[in-house]
């Protein structure tokens, strides 16, 4: 099976939904959790 390779327009847009739903008072794991990334993928995203 091949390896998804995430778009840049699909990270940019995960990221957002992310920062919406920590804006609504939930926690930031729960956050990653919801967009159906790990916490190390969020954060290596994140930096660049």
């Amino acid at each position: 099976m091949a390896i998804k390779r995430t778009k840049p327009e699909e990270i940019v847009v995960k990221l957002r939904q992310v920062e919406v739903l920590m804006g609504q008072g939930m926690p930031r794991m729960d956050a990653i959790r919801q967009i159906s990334v790990t916490e190390q993928t969020y954060y290596c995203w994140k930096k660049k």
